[in-house]
């Protein structure tokens, strides 16, 4: 710690994103990244962007990202005015913290979420109170409708769905009920795994002008090395979080990852049928975890929340990762015995599955 950091970097506990080790040969089920490539459309669009000599790079990228959004826009039915891009989901969720959550009233999200939301919170100086789960962690809606902070009121709500780490969902009309008993706030909807099992709440912006939901492309669209994430909401929303990005960084994102996001959007099929894979490997391993002992909470997600009632979760992953395969183990209070494991493909599963029976043996 050096005597020029101000304040705010004293106080501030970073968030830790998932190891990215540099191994080979490893079978990594710990960051939620997709097991499959993206479609070939992408590399086509950004070789094409490229062209032979890559002159294009010289340029700035259009600093409103115009195609992108109209892509956004026509696949989820929506206008270009009701749509926000940025640098990956988290960008974008900054940008809402700033623009959306910061008032005089705390913020309302999960105890057990994600955990870059009290990250924001520290760093933009938003006040929250963190709201228990369920007994079976899930997301109660009833706790969000009508509870209050210290000064009768709360600057906003915000919770992904599917939860994480836990793959719960939250259903549709769960959503609409929090966003229409609060409608003096802000509800955020964080949709970063919504594709493998969920069904978006998008729709539900059209009548609930303080609904903001936020997408990414790293998970479902195979592109977490490009960065690209969006949000759809009422166009007064959306002039907020643009306001924001363009007094921060006003070319968020490059010439590759728009043409890159727009080619992946534009490809439906491929989309469907990888998500679609997903879904059948983590049902798949759901069966052959819970055959070997394992309580699996009910995924929506990319990913599955498993323990072990006679063995420790951190011994579990310690183990697993002596035979080349890491898992994500939260030390986190309620959820410690847990291990969250990414669906990687068919044969990255089976070995998970050989593992452990090898260990529980």
């Amino acid at each position: 710690m050096s005597r020029f950091w101000s304040q705010v970097a004293r106080d501030l506990t970073p968030y830790v994103p998932g190891e990215q080790p540099k191994i080979a040969n490893l079978i990594k089920l710990n960051t939620n990244e997709h097991p499959f490539p993206p479609s070939p459309r992408v590399v086509e669009a950004i070789r094409a962007e490229l062209g032979d000599d890559g002159a294009r790079l010289r340029l700035y990228p259009d600093p409103n990202a115009d195609r992108l959004k109209q892509a956004i826009a026509a696949r989820h039915g929506v206008t270009t005015r009701e749509v926000f891009v940025g640098n990956g989901s988290d960008e974008v969720l900054a940008h809402a913290f700033q623009a959306l959550l910061k008032h005089d009233a705390p913020i309302l999200f999960p105890d057990i979420t994600y955990s870059f939301y009290p990250v924001y919170c520290g760093l933009y100086g938003v006040d929250h109170v963190a709201v228990p789960l369920a007994a079976d962690f899930s997301i109660d809606p009833a706790d969000y409708c009508g509870q209050r902070g210290p000064n009768g009121k709360i600057g906003g709500i915000i919770f992904p769905n599917p939860n994480a780490p836990t793959g719960c969902l939250l259903a549709l009309d769960a959503i609409e009920r929090i966003a229409a008993a609060n409608s003096d706030c802000i509800v955020v909807v964080d949709e970063a795994y919504i594709d493998f099992g969920g069904e978006t709440a998008i729709p539900l912006t059209r009548c609930h002008d303080n609904l903001l939901v936020i997408h990414t492309l790293s998970k479902s669209r195979s592109l977490a090395g490009l960065r690209v994430g969006f949000a759809v909401g009422h166009a007064d929303l959306i002039e907020a979080l643009e306001r924001v990005k363009n007094s921060f960084n006003s070319y968020p994102l490059d010439r590759l990852a728009i043409v890159g996001a727009v080619a992946a959007i534009e490809d439906e099929a491929y989309f469907r049928h990888c998500c679609a894979a997903v879904v059948a490997s983590r049902e798949t391993l759901s069966t052959d975890l819970a055959g070997l002992g394992f309580e699996v909470l009910p995924s929506a997600a990319n990913f599955i929340f498993a323990r072990h009632p006679q063995r420790d979760a951190g011994e579990l992953a310690g183990l697993l990762r002596q035979r080349g395969i890491i898992v994500r183990h939260f030390k986190l209070p309620r959820v410690d015995q847990f291990l969250r494991i990414t669906i990687g493909s068919d044969d990255e599963c089976r070995a998970l599955g050989n593992a452990l029976r090898e260990i529980l043996a």
